[in-house]
């Protein structure tokens, strides 16, 4: 066997070293769009986490057997026609779960404790200047009480929304596909949310339902004071309408996703004003340590069960 990974530099410092128990293994850190045929021409197994391949690419393999995803989302695989080719797709659900929560844990955290604010205001040298041992004047705020709206009530959504709840917060939450629906939990539809919620995370898939989702006049509605986190997809938010809502409001905002990555220079939520209400991270919601062990040795499952079935 042949086998291709594409973008290595998504995976991070994870041992590939495994996969060469398949076979003869090739590993690029990063492949652009003109690079895909080349590289996978001999490949019966090309392992990716974001490269496309659309009807043209996929048709331009005649050795390719198994696509074998480091992700959930199989979007970026034309999968008409990968099936009409014979091309089995395997992907990876499930695995990054607890990570995802954590990471909303953290950014919700971080904005009722004003924490961008306060570590530039230490760092910035503000504090030595300080004529008391506290600068308390920004405020900082209890999760206990505090209303939590969860947008997406799937793996990730349910496990943030009981671990808010265990931390004393009030949760509801709202179904983007009218499938998720849980008992444990209150059930509002998208406006009563979003005018009733202290915070609203966001666990939704991307899809043309939940394109913009959060518009305007959807961001109209929410608190002035409310803290927003999005570690769904980039694309649920119109980030500059959010931008634009943000300059008119108190509205924080924590996001691991943007609607374009990796993010575009200029974009609208770096205005200087909204740095102190802002927490972005880079896509990593899902990159934890631990995670990215579990997805490779489901990678690793995936084309070892593959293999076994031919």
């Amino acid at each position: 066997m042949k086998l291709v990974i594409l973008d290595s530099l998504t995976l991070g410092n994870v041992d590939l070293e495994c996969f060469k128990d398949f076979g003869e293994l090739s590993v690029y850190a990063h492949t652009a769009p003109d690079e895909v045929i080349e590289r996978c021409l001999d490949a019966q197994i090309i392992i990716t986490c974001k490269v496309s391949f659309d009807a043209h690419t996929l048709s331009s393999l005649p050795n390719l057997k198994l696509i074998a995803l480091t992700s959930t989302g199989t979007n970026i695989i034309d999968l008409v026609k990968a099936q009409e080719l014979g091309i089995e797709v395997k992907n990876v659900a499930g695995y990054s779960t607890n990570a995802v929560a954590q990471h909303t844990l953290m950014l919700v955290l971080a904005l009722l404790g004003n924490l961008p604010f306060y570590d530039f205001y230490c760092k910035s040298s503000q504090w030595c200047e300080s004529l008391v041992f506290t600068h308390i004047t920004e405020g900082c705020w209890e999760l206990e009480g505090k209303k939590w709206g969860i947008i997406g009530l799937g793996n990730i959504g349910k496990r943030t929304a009981t671990i808010a709840q265990a931390l004393g917060a009030e949760v509801s939450y709202h179904s983007t596909s009218g499938n998720n629906l849980c008992s444990d939990f209150v059930h509002q539809s998208l406006e009563e949310l979003l005018r009733n919620s202290d915070i609203i995370s966001i666990h939704a898939p991307l899809n043309p339902q939940t394109y913009h989702l959060i518009d305007s006049s959807k961001l109209a509605l929410c608190k002035d004071n409310a803290i927003i986190v999005n570690v769904g997809r980039g694309g649920i938010i119109d980030e500059e309408a959010l931008a634009a809502r943000m300059l008119t409001s108190h509205i924080k905002f924590g996001g691991d996703v943007l609607e374009k990555e990796p993010m575009q220079n200029n974009h609208p939520l770096l205005h200087p004003t909204l740095t102190h209400r802002l927490i972005l991270t880079p896509h990593t919601a899902w990159a934890y340590q631990e995670t990215r062990q579990r997805l490779m040795q489901r990678v690793y499952e995936n084309i070892k069960n593959f293999l076994q079935s031919q």
